[in-house]
């Protein structure tokens, strides 16, 4: 892998001329003519505009060594080993982006907030932590820098009210502290074809007395899920789900990921709800953290968690493969694409370039998938106004143990790798979209029939219900690794769905009382609740007009809702 970076980034450098003595207009035009030609929302004009902004902006930083990081995604591979040579050639900042796991990406960002030693000149780490570099005040202020010390080095063509994820990196003070690369939904995953099969839908609508469709609903996905699972289609046994059951950090992330949210977990409110989130975290009006557990008004052991984690056990154990109780993330990613999967509630849009591959036996011969991207279904407990899904940011942050000269370099690469001069060629490479404008752009209404509903989904109203973790999460990186260690325990029989989120919880609250007692957040950091029963704070919620902790439903199984993909896309384009 490394030989491989090597060779093809010196291609690259070789094509375009390297270092300061050659950087310039030349080598931006090179550029524009080999790698963007029309693939941009911009002219050649504006594009030739844009990069003479940034060669005139680097002047001052020409020949200095800038390093940062992201993890390893497609996009990411595509700015390393393409867009940062070429910025490279075109400016004389000679940027080395080093592409490492994302839990690594994490660690380094935490070491150099807690030792101030620059490690990195900027990060791409997920919008996730927009509460923790809010509340850590370690982070620049993306808005003062733009308008302080960064005026200099900020593109006036940025167009920041064209990017559709600034909200989810906007904190409760109001400012800008990360500025979105790339991001990607949780959605529905399902076999068109099988869906439209006139056996399966005669054989679903005689055992079930409703049509197969796109599930609403969890009732309608179970249905469809038991419905699957065991028949046979084109010789092979198939399984109406799959999940993955590990006990490793990935299973965090598949929670965190907004699976209670799906549940209804939580309050209303977007992109996260208020005053308890996601994550069942409960903030006061100073959106300072008051608790987790329902004892303190949080929802993270409430019945609308414990019901979404019970789900997520009977159905892996009932509906998905055998083999995924053992498998990881990164080891059950491909096997909807193997064509055994007629559904799946649960896949990042990340994976779609490897679903389109020529030759998979989800794709048809003309390169049109046999499957398409829904809405994810909603659990018993959700109401209309809550999310309903995730949606990974990952993000640049400068830190303010970066040396200034330095951070003004490393901010003219994180803005080029997202103008809008190469916006849309990156957006094709790694299907991660960021901007409005190349979501609209033309040559995605060519190629929207090749990506299953993805376009068709970020151009629809219901995108707005697909978020990061918000700002009610006070320590990203110290919560989050607690999830994998409880919900392991449930997957593995060891505890039950209830004493599972019991235990999260309050290890989640263990954390926030620390942090209470250093002072380390200030006013803005945690400060607990009293201690009451359920039916105290559901009250209280309820006396307020919110929602979180609802009390248990007792019939969890609700009446079954389908709807028909082509009209609900229809519906969305009116």
């Amino acid at each position: 892998m490394r030989r491989q970076f090597l060779t093809s980034t010196t291609a690259l450098v070789l094509l375009w001329g390297a270092g300061q003595a050659y950087a310039g207009m030349d080598e931006a035009k090179t550029f524009l003519d080999t790698e963007i030609k029309d693939l941009s929302t911009l002219d050649r004009a504006g594009q030739e505009a844009e990069l003479q902004w940034f060669i005139d902006a680097a002047k001052p930083f020409a020949g200095m060594d800038i390093k940062v990081v992201s993890e390893t995604i497609d996009t990411h591979s595509y700015e390393s080993k393409v867009l940062a040579p070429a910025f490279t050639a075109i400016t004389g900042i000679k940027i080395t982006h080093d592409l490492i796991g994302e839990g690594d990406v994490v660690e380094k960002l935490q070491t150099q907030m807690q030792s101030g030693e620059n490690i990195y000149d900027a990060y791409v780490n997920d919008s996730d932590l927009i509460g923790t570099h809010w509340r850590y005040q370690q982070a620049r202020s993306l808005t003062k820098w733009m308008a302080n010390e960064g005026k200099d080095v900020t593109n006036p063509n940025l167009d920041l009210a064209d990017f559709i994820g600034t909200k989810f990196t906007t904190a409760p003070d109001g400012d800008l502290y990360q500025l979105p690369d790339q991001q990607f939904a949780n959605l529905y995953w399902f076999r068109y074809d099988w869906f439209n099969d006139e056996k399966n839908k005669a054989d679903f609508k005689a055992k079930y007395g409703y049509d197969l469709g796109v599930p609403v609903n969890w009732s309608a996905y179970e249905d469809i899920a038991e419905f699957f699972t065991g028949r046979e289609i084109d010789g092979k046994k198939v399984y109406g789900h799959m999940d993955y059951g590990k006990k490793d950090p990935s299973l965090g992330w598949r929670f965190t990921d907004a699976w209670l949210s799906m549940a209804g977990n939580g309050d209303k409110g977007l992109p996260n709800g208020l005053p308890v989130d996601e994550w069942g975290i409960k903030v006061n009006e100073k959106s300072q953290p008051v608790g987790s557990c329902v004892a303190r008004g949080g929802d993270t052991n409430g019945p609308a968690s414990v019901y979404s984690i019970q789900k997520y056990l009977d159905w892996l154990k009932a509906y998905a493969p055998p083999e995924a109780q053992g498998m990881t993330f990164g080891e059950s990613g491909p096997v909807p694409s193997q064509g055994t999967v007629a559904q799946q509630m649960f896949t990042y849009t990340a994976f779609t370039a490897s679903f389109v591959k020529e030759g998979l036996p989800v794709v048809n011969a003309d390169g049109t998938p046999k499957w398409r991207f829904a809405p994810s279904p909603h659990g018993v407990y959700w109401k209309d106004g809550m999310k309903l899904g995730y949606q990974d940011v990952g993000s640049w942050t400068l830190l303010k143990s970066t040396p200034d000269d330095r951070a003004k370099a490393a901010w003219l690469y994180a803005q080029f790798v997202v103008s809008k001069t190469v916006d849309v060629k990156k957006s094709h490479v790694g299907l991660t979209l960021i901007r409005e404008s190349t979501i609209q752009d033309k040559s995605f209404t060519e190629r929207a029939p090749k990506l299953g509903g993805l376009i068709e989904f970020y151009r629809s109203p219901a995108r707005v219900q697909w978020s990061p973790t918000g700002t009610n999460v006070p320590d990203y990186p110290k919560l989050a690794q607690l999830w994998w260690q409880a919900i392991g325990d449930a997957s593995s029989g060891a505890k039950t769905a209830q004493e599972a989120m019991d235990s999260l919880c309050s290890e989640q609250e263990k954390v926030m009382e620390r942090l209470e007692k250093a002072g380390i957040q200030g006013d803005i950091g945690p400060k607990m609740a009293e201690e009451h029963d359920l039916a105290y704070w559901n009250a209280d919620a309820v006396k307020k007009g919110n929602l979180a902790p609802q009390l248990k439903i007792e019939n969890e199984k609700e009446k079954p809702i389908t709807i028909n993909y082509d009209e609900l896309v229809k519906s969305w384009q009116k």
